[in-house]
């Protein structure tokens, strides 16, 4: 399971023109399931992502997470963080998970990060053509990997 996380001033997600998603100040975390992918991954990136120490504190130090701004959180399912470039110029996207198993995954991942928020989390539409608008804050990107712990 693979996540790039981007700290945002704010984003929305629009699916056929209408906002199905949107958060102010927080993080806008695209996710990516595998083959493979299992509860113990959701919970392990979950616990990390909530947990990342990415926002400034009164020193102007990244030493504050989600959980103490009291930020928001927008989750994307993005099976193209799978992709295999290794041959050619066309990507192959055999190694995401196939919605059956990726779409469970994905749903647990949000109630998980609802769950240690203590509130809602917002989300686009899985399966969906989206619209990603996005102020990055910083830039301050992160990539995870539940396979690399």
């Amino acid at each position: 399971m693979r996540v790039v996380i981007q700290r945002v001033n704010k984003a929305s997600v629009r699916v056929d023109g209408e906002i199905v998603g949107s958060i102010s100040k927080g993080l806008l975390v695209f996710l990516g399931i595998t083959h493979g992918d299992d509860m113990e991954d959701v919970s392990w990136l979950v616990k990390k992502t909530v947990g990342l120490r990415i926002f400034n504190d009164t020193n102007d130090v990244m030493n504050l997470s989600l959980i103490d701004i009291e930020g928001e959180l927008l989750v994307v399912s993005q099976f193209t963080l799978h992709a295999l470039t290794k041959k050619g110029n066309r990507p192959s996207y055999i190694d995401a998970a196939k919605p059956e198993t990726a779409l469970p995954l994905y749903k647990s991942f949000v109630e998980q990060c609802e769950k240690a928020l203590g509130r809602p989390v917002s989300t686009g539409l899985f399966g969906a053509m989206m619209d990603v608008q996005l102020s990055n804050d910083g830039p301050v990107t992160i990539l995870m990997d539940s396979k690399c712990k």
